[in-house]
């Protein structure tokens, strides 16, 4: 009984003294405190961009107040997505001192201020564009005399005609098709060269200075991993990721892309999309969400097949469902493909002629991305039979337009209610070539030696903006950065 006694009387002591604590816990803080913050590092005279040309001095000096300087440490630090070790473009010291070696593309770049007396860092992030004299203005492919050409045009719009030669010192192959410039999208548009495409062979420049590629593939036979004994080029076109693919020797090839993107090897041609066909020259590049399918033409068996990119370029053939055979068979069209286009990555116009001459209009929507079906829209005889043939030059652009060029003239298409006119500004030569600006505001048409820049933004029909004179021979394609 004692003890019980005393287990309750150690109890309450100890339920009392608690009682004590919580209640000078309750006790209000008034929050009388001094905070003496350090003084925050004021770095003056550093841009938020800087210019730097390629191969010459990247200085960046800038001040410091509100500290001493032997208190400063500083890390500068560039970001090269394409570098094999980053830490070659950290640098420290106070100013940024170095000769700038990298491509003609805009980096990120960051100082880290080091206070090292109390060991606090500050970071002041910053830009750097790289250029040179080629990294702004437009690339012109052109045919003069036989001879293929390479002309760069200048922002102010002065030509360097015969550029490549000039640079080279030796001429580019004949039979002129097209120009490329190539990015990869997935790596901050890192520029990857030029290639200037003609019949039998190819060459690859490098964008700062547009000399022949030497340490990568230098020319399309080199960008075999295997080079098949002859080469005939129908058309090449560029993929998002900043590679070649298209038509050669009747076959469909897709530079790699499984490998890092500065590799020698990124972009060569391996094997062909394996199967039984024969393609036409022309074939449309489509991309969803940058999912790329193809739709190409067997010019032999005249039917529509599908590729998908699985890695690699697939062939599937006609290995789709079509949901309105009665309007056209895609797989027996028993016509002459002679170009097609595509709009906004959706209907796509085929333009083809029966054994008389006739040439019919082709509508169709795919989806070879899943669940691959082929879906005919319409089947018409086209309007103007005079101004469709196997050298009419057109093109399509994602607000429902179709252009195309015949002669001396240009017309505009709208194909939902076969519209066709010819568009405001004339040309006194023939027209060798025609091309959409990246925002689709501008049509480009070349004619004789100079490019006519139109206006074909909404409400306006072709209006000569401004003209480019200069041009060595008949312009083929036009590329820009």
């Amino acid at each position: 009984m004692k003890r019980k006694s005393k287990n309750i009387t150690r109890f309450g002591s100890n339920l009392a003294l608690s009682l004590i604590l919580m209640l000078t816990s309750c006790y209000k803080d008034k929050g009388n405190y001094e905070y003496n913050m350090p003084l925050e590092p004021k770095v003056v005279g550093l841009d938020t961009i800087y210019n730097a040309m390629v191969g010459d001095s990247l200085i960046i000096n800038p001040k410091f107040e509100n500290i001493a300087k032997e208190e400063i440490e500083c890390i500068w630090e560039i970001a090269v997505p394409e570098a094999i070790d980053p830490s070659q473009y950290t640098y420290e010291g106070s100013a940024l001192r170095t000769v700038f070696g990298l491509q003609a593309k805009l980096y990120n770049a960051r100082l880290t201020l080091l206070n090292k007396t109390n060991g606090i860092k500050y970071f002041y992030d910053f830009k750097i564009q790289g250029k040179t004299e080629f990294s702004t203005g437009s690339l012109v492919l052109s045919e003069e005399n036989g001879t293929t050409q390479l002309s760069f045009i200048k922002p102010s719009g002065e030509v360097q005609a015969r550029i490549y030669e000039a640079i080279n010192l030796k001429s580019l192959p004949d039979h002129p098709l097209s120009v490329h410039f190539l990015a990869n999208k997935f790596t901050g548009n890192t520029p990857l060269g030029y290639w200037v495409i003609c019949k039998n062979e190819g060459v690859r420049l490098d964008v700062n200075n547009l000399k022949q590629e030497e340490l990568k593939p230098g020319t399309i036979k080199d960008n075999f991993f295997l080079a098949p004994p002859t080469i005939e080029i129908g058309s090449l076109q560029k993929h998002v990721q900043g590679v070649l693919m298209g038509v050669i020797n009747g076959k469909f090839y897709g530079g790699i892309t499984t490998t890092w993107d500065q590799a020698n090897t990124y972009g060569m041609f391996g094997t062909y999309a394996d199967g039984d066909y024969e393609l036409h020259d022309k074939f449309i590049l489509s991309n969803i969400n940058d999912m790329v399918s193809i739709i190409a033409f067997d010019k032999n068996r005249k039917q529509f097949l599908r590729f998908n990119l699985y890695g690699a370029p697939m062939f599937f053939g006609t290995q789709y469902t079509v949901t309105n055979s009665a309007i056209f068979d895609p797989t027996n069209i028993g016509l002459e493909l002679l170009d097609i286009v595509q709009i906004n990555n959706t209907d796509t116009y085929a333009y083809c002629k029966d054994v008389s001459g006739t040439v019919y209009e082709l509508k169709f929507n795919v989806n070879f991305n899943g669940p691959f079906t082929f879906t005919p829209l319409h089947k018409k005889s086209f309007i103007n039979q005079q101004i469709i043939t196997d050298k009419t030059k057109m093109i399509a652009s994602k607000n429902g337009y179709i252009y195309f060029a015949h002669a001396n003239k240009v017309y505009s298409y709208t194909p939902i209610n076969q519209n066709l006119v010819e568009i405001d500004a004339k040309f006194s030569n023939e027209v060798s070539m025609i091309k959409l600006s990246d925002d689709e505001q501008t049509l480009i048409v070349g004619a004789g030696t100079s490019l006519y820049y139109t206006n074909v933004s909404t409400g306006n029909n072709g209006v000569l903006k401004n003209t480019i004179q200069g041009i060595p021979g008949k312009a083929i394609d036009i590329t820009w950065r």
